[in-house]
């Protein structure tokens, strides 16, 4: 590509917007399930899940408003790197706060 070329916009992109909208099918049902399960478990477990799938969820809404033009790309990137923090801050927190219970095999007896 040649400093006279430049890259396609998002806006409009009718390729781009397919793959958004797959994913954000796939993660609204992941959603959905994952409240679903939070609100018949009612544990800090299930929702902190619940929490880094619902902002999975809202990336892809991020996306679509990005290619339909309502959502600038300086405040997309915000929005969409601010997720992706939570995600892995939400999902770390889960893994450190839940430690085996003692139905639980440790990880040096499995082999």
């Amino acid at each position: 590509m040649n400093s006279s070329e430049t890259w396609p916009g998002v806006e409009g992109s009718l390729p781009l917007l397919g793959v958004i909208l797959l994913a954000g099918v796939g993660t609204g049902v992941l959603f959905v399930m994952s409240l679903l399960t939070y609100l018949d478990r009612r544990t800090t477990r299930y929702l902190l899940v619940t929490i880094a799938v619902g902002a999975l969820f809202g990336r892809s809404i991020i996306g679509i408003g990005t290619v339909f033009g309502l959502v600038p790309m300086p405040i997309h990137h915000l929005l969409e790197h601010s997720l992706d923090f939570l995600i892995a801050a939400v999902i770390l927190y889960a893994v450190v706060r839940n430690k085996p219970t003692h139905l639980e095999t440790p990880p040096d007896e499995l082999s």
